[in-house]
């Protein structure tokens, strides 16, 4: 990555859903990000398998999903992340992207971390909801005791109560205290998990804030999930960012960290 990128973005769809969104999704997101000189890695989970509801879309199939992901790397020239959930995923996932993910949920799944440190790819680990920003370290030491120190530790909210999310203003400061990049999840921390219809909900008006206060307070990059029409999306409609919202956030961005330097 660029050695004067002010900070580096982990944006995409939260799902790859078909070709032509997941492309023109990738068509803005490098535009705006070359104007503005940030790093870019496409996200795009190829599958989802910790959905509330038995009903709800979990993917349009793993080979053809990965197959696009592999093509927007190689047509856009972009690096690329996806989600692994389970230890015999890592290994054939690698081939398809350049960095790898795990959710949150399974940040303490000792198997997958191990597989995925074995690939040798870049991996971000999310925080779980359940955990201290200190505990994400037993996390990193299984990752680490593969040889693999290529790790971004990633801040995604903290449950409050049964319904909401929290952002401690403090989170990204003790995780950078473990030497690790730390990337601020600006759209699954806005969510409203658990809600009576199975469906999480979310306010993604706070999304601009918590990229804000992320670079404010030391964060080395910033995920978020953008789609040209949210609403109308098969999975996390309530979270991500309307895409052509993104620009502006990134120039706020670049203003307070240049602020701060």
């Amino acid at each position: 990555m660029k050695t004067d990128s002010p900070f580096f973005l982990i944006a995409g769809p939260c799902a790859v859903e078909d070709e032509s969104t997941a492309f023109a999704i990738a068509e803005h997101t490098k535009s705006v990000c070359e104007r503005l000189n940030i790093d870019l890695i496409f996200k795009g989970s190829y599958r989802k398998a910790n959905r509330s509801k038995l009903s709800s879309f979990t993917g349009i199939g793993d080979e053809k999903a990965l197959k696009i992901l592999a093509k927007i790397g190689a047509d856009f020239e972009l690096e690329t992340i996806t989600d692994v959930h389970e230890s015999h995923e890592p290994e054939m996932v690698a081939n398809f992207v350049s960095h790898l993910q795990i959710p949150a949920f399974l940040c303490r799944q000792t198997d997958l971390l191990l597989s995925a440190g074995k690939t040798g790819c870049t991996i971000n680990l999310k925080k779980g909801q359940f955990i201290s920003p200190e505990s994400i370290s037993f996390g990193l030491e299984k990752i680490r005791s593969t040889g693999n120190e290529k790790v971004w530790l990633c801040e995604r909210g903290t449950t409050f109560g049964y319904s909401d999310l929290v952002v401690d203003a403090t989170s990204i400061v003790r995780m950078k205290a473990h030497g690790q990049p730390v990337v601020m999840d600006c759209t699954h921390a806005v969510q409203k998990p658990n809600t009576t219809s199975g469906v999480t909900g979310g306010d993604p008006r706070m999304i601009e804030t918590l990229a804000l206060h992320a670079i404010a307070t030391g964060a080395d990059g910033l995920f978020m999930e953008v789609h040209p029409d949210p609403k109308s999306a098969q999975s996390d409609p309530m979270t991500m960012l309307q895409m052509d919202l993104l620009e502006d956030i990134l120039v706020k961005c670049i203003q307070v960290k240049t602020a701060l330097q």
